[in-house]
């Protein structure tokens, strides 16, 4: 029976009054408690994952622990963790929500050894807020109830340790009931945890870093920006049409001077601008990062600003550019953030001579990010000459106005810097890819087919399909050795003596049941991450690389793109073709998944393919939005089965969040699939001499002009880079003897198909778009990023190589060879660094040498203070 109470809110409204809401709230005498333990497990009704049956004891955290310390509970480490409802709430509320994301996949993922339970809806563990009360003191207050409620409904037979930072709760609730401990946090893992040396590093980080942050809130500092506005203000500003709001999209190449922001919602309706809205300057950002959802104010017209089209180095931006700009776009400036997009940055520790330049304290460093969007962080630690050579995970904790930098804490060490396991993990946080092995939960959902026990169909299955394999020829036109084969043709004779051709699509909902263990881990990965040399599936391999995996698989391609795609093509010319083509399968991958709810049919068109309505479903392996359509169709033509089809359907509200979801997850699997293929490249040249090598040179053609220079793509190579024609000292590129390229002083013209320079000599060189030219390749080494291809052009002619390499230089052939051979590479380098400290190890054994404090590290140290520059110090 439902107990019914009346739970008050106090909102405040735009105009300051305080408004009272009362809502219903029901309580339950049984509420799942998912614990194997459970003394009443029928009432329980348990849906989902319980907590192991073999811990020594439960964890509850504090609602103000769960905030601070989340990450440190994804250890896999720490077991049978409890998080109340009230502990959540708060998350959402207090944190925005991201966190709470991040807390409800946490949740849901069958690896953590952690549930959820709703003490606000059991009748025995609801404690209504006193008058006066705060909001704080309440929720620790519940959670503490529920805590001695779950230790009592479990039969008193394991204990319960709550977590909290409030010194008062512990002092009045740590003796109060037998069996149900409360401490800090600090002192569970000193207790319990204590060789777990990663979960100690990051809290003493994260202490570290509250620290500080209440430190500088009692210092009284200049203010470096203006202080955000209160979200009331926002809001009302937002419905006026005073301000508008969208996603802030930092420019990677200009990260200090341009930002743009898309608008949403509302804002791109009601304001009538047609186009993004101009950030110049990190000022004017005030405190947003690359995609914070903000709320922006237009400046006066007079204050417009243009973008700049001229090609930029991100490591050397030149913030003088005498670059004309384009014409002038609506600018603003952010006075207030919605949404923070605050994610893992991978950073690189500064060199020790740049930590002691940085400040008197050595132990706040500012770290570089390995995205150039991302401002420096300043965090605080004692391993900073250690970690000089290793990518490392921070978290942002706080920006204040009085701070030019972002305080955060260190979470954990990738790998070496240009380590290509490293780059590899760097790319994957970077795109917030996670790439842990499926869990027991989700393997013990998978069909057994072995040797021994090979997977065949039932009976009771074969009489609900139609049976092809007598009566069609079925076959292939995949490539061998793909292994994810999505779908096969079949073709036979009828008896008209026409031809009929199918094609079949893998069964993967046959497998993948809806809200299974592998169906949220396929959600929430939602896509195969293909990179240079792995791949990560979105199914375990069982399914993906056998089950649903159907011999002659096809690729599915639309006639109606090919026959308009052939049309444009230059008959003497096929790496411009393969060019062309390259250029348009590019334009037509920013299509977004959407919900035909939640827009109207005039929006449904496809522009890449030039249709009304598109969807696709030939890909359920690989695609979670074509498994989602292959419910979508079962539900269509099962007209018998409507209760359970009505259960097995996602919402309008649902399928929105998930488009969403399926949308950054697809965008995150283009860019890390780009940049592992941009990390191979450098590492295949780096060690390479751009002036002696034969293969640094070659033959190149022009995609795209640009007011400084030109985008050069390199068939070889599949290589696209910008090259300059005019450097940073104001020499443009001419035509010397033998069609060599010089350096003069001069003036380029852009045109809209060709670019021309011209020398105060009156000679002059013009490149047109799809112009062949010899460029020479070289690397752009960059400690704190990552390395990028430079390319020169060296003649406005065309590369001619021998005929006889002409059957080596295949695309296909040089990519695997250039994987094949950094692969390789940085097996040997492994091998030799497993060697080197082997051989240390042996060196130690026989002459007992320390790396700690000793004399002669001390001697070092005094060696290389006296070879610092101290002239900044006396104004020399």
């Amino acid at each position: 029976m439902l107990q019914k109470q009346e739970k008050v809110l106090l909102l405040r409204t735009f105009r300051g009054r305080t408004l009272r809401i009362v809502r219903e709230h029901y309580l339950r005498a049984c509420v799942p408690c998912h614990s194997p333990l459970c003394a009443r497990p029928a009432a329980c009704s348990h849906d989902g994952k319980l907590l192991s049956s073999d811990l020594t004891h439960y964890v509850i955290p504090d609602w103000k622990v769960v905030q601070d310390y989340l990450e440190i509970f994804e250890f896999p480490e720490l077991k049978g963790i409890i998080f109340m409802q009230t502990a959540c709430q708060a998350v959402q509320h207090q944190r925005g929500r991201r966190q709470y994301n991040k807390l409800r996949s946490l949740l849901r993922d069958a690896r953590h050894d952690c549930i959820l339970f709703a003490n606000e809806f059991q009748e025995l563990c609801y404690l209504p807020r006193e008058r006066g009360e705060a909001l704080e003191k309440w929720q620790t207050r519940s959670i503490y109830k529920a805590a001695v409620w779950y230790y009592h409904h479990c039969g008193d037979r394991v204990p319960i340790v709550m977590v909290t930072e409030d010194a008062e709760a512990i002092q009045k609730y740590g003796s109060e009931t037998q069996g149900v401990f409360v401490i800090s946090f600090k002192d569970y893992l000193d207790n319990f945890w204590p060789d777990l040396k990663a979960a100690h590093e990051l809290c003493e980080s994260i202490l570290q870093s509250r620290r500080e942050r209440e430190s500088e809130s009692q210092e009284s500092h200049g203010r470096e920006y203006s202080e955000h506005l209160p979200l009331e203000v926002l809001e009302a500003g937002i419905k006026s049409g005073r301000y508008v709001q969208g996603t802030l999209n930092v420019n990677k190449h200009r990260a200090q001077t341009e930002a743009f922001v898309r608008l949403q919602g509302a804002s791109s309706k009601d304001s009538g601008l047609t186009s993004d809205i101009l950030i110049h300057g990190t000022k004017a950002r005030n405190r947003a990062i690359h995609g914070d959802v903000v709320v922006v104010e237009l400046l006066p017209k007079g204050e417009w600003k243009g973008r700049t089209g001229a090609l930029c180095d991100n490591d050397s931006e030149d913030k003088t550019s005498s670059e004309a700009p384009s014409e002038p776009m609506p600018t603003g400036r952010v006075v207030g953030i919605l949404q923070k997009n605050w994610r893992d940055y991978v950073v690189t520790f500064p060199s020790k001579e740049e930590v002691q330049s940085q400040g008197r304290n050595p132990q706040k460093i500012l770290v570089t990010p390995w995205d150039y969007r991302i401002p420096k962080i300043r965090i605080s630690t004692q391993q900073a000459e250690t970690l000089q050579d290793f990518r490392v995970i921070v978290r942002i904790d706080s920006w204040e106005s009085t701070s030019v930098y972002p305080n955060g804490h260190f979470v954990c060490v990738l790998g070496r810097i240009g380590d290509l396991e490293g780059e590899i993990a760097t790319i994957l946080v970077e795109n917030s890819i996670s790439v842990v092995p499926f869990s027991e939960a989700q393997l013990c959902e998978m069909p057994v087919n072995t040797p021994e026990k090979p997977w065949k169909v039932s009976p009771e299955e074969e009489r609900k399909r139609r049976d092809l394999r007598r009566t069609h020829l079925v076959f292939s036109i995949d490539p061998k050795g793909c292994e994810d084969v999505d779908d096969a043709l079949s073709v036979r004779t009828l008896n008209n003596g026409n031809l009929e051709l199918g094609v079949h699509i893998a069964d993967v909902t046959h497998f993948v049941a809806l809200n299974s263990y592998t169906d949220v881990e396929a959600r929430t990965r939602a896509t195969t991450y293909y990179l240079a040399d792995r791949r990560y599936d979105m199914l375990p391999s069982v399914l993906s690389a056998d089950l649903c995996s159907l011999l002659g698989g096809v690729d599915s391609s639309n006639k109606t793109l090919a026959d308009s795609l052939d049309k444009a093509e230059d008959p003497s010319d096929p790496i411009v073709n393969q060019l062309l083509r390259s250029m348009a399968t590019q334009a037509m991958s920013n299509a977004l998944y959407f919900s035909t709810g939640s827009c109207t049919e005039k929006e449904f068109h496809h522009y890449g393919l030039a249709l009304d309505k598109y969807t696709h479903f030939t890909s359920p392996i690989r695609r979670y939005s074509d498994i989602v359509v292959h419910r979508l169709l079962m539900a269509a033509i099962s007209k018998d089965k409507k209760m359970e089809i009505k259960e097995n359907l996602l919402s309008n509200k649902d399928l929105e969040e998930l488009c969403r979801h399926i949308n950054n997850r697809n965008r995150a699997a283009q860019h890390s699939q780009k940049q592992s293929t941009e990390l191979f490249q450098c590492m295949y040249f780096k060690d390479k001499d751009p002036d002696t090598e034969e293969r640094c040179i070659s033959d190149g053609v022009i995609y795209s002009i640009r007011t400084n220079g030109v985008l050069v793509f390199i068939p070889r190579f599949g290589i696209k880079g910008a090259a300059y024609l005019k450097n940073k000292d104001g020499l443009v590129m001419c035509c010397g003897p033998d069609s060599r390229l010089e350096w003069k002083p001069g003036s380029l013209q852009r045109f809209q198909d060709k670019i021309t320079s011209t020398t105060t000599g009156g000679e002059s060189l013009t490149l047109h778009l799809f112009d062949h030219v010899t460029v020479r390749i070289s690397v752009q080494a960059s400690r704190c990023h990552a390395d990028t291809i430079g390319l020169e052009i060296i003649s406005s002619k065309p590369y001619r190589v021998q005929s006889s390499e002409l059957s080596h230089l295949s695309p296909l052939v040089l990519k695997s060879e250039l994987v094949r051979d950094v692969t390789r590479c940085a097996e040997e380098a492994q091998l030799a660094q497993e060697g080197q400290v082997d051989g240390i190890r042996e060196e130690y054994q026989e002459y007992r040498q320390t790396k700690g404090r000793s004399l002669y590290v001390l001697l070092e140290e005094i060696r290389d203070l006296a070879l610092l520059d101290v002239s900044g110090d006396y104004g020399i």
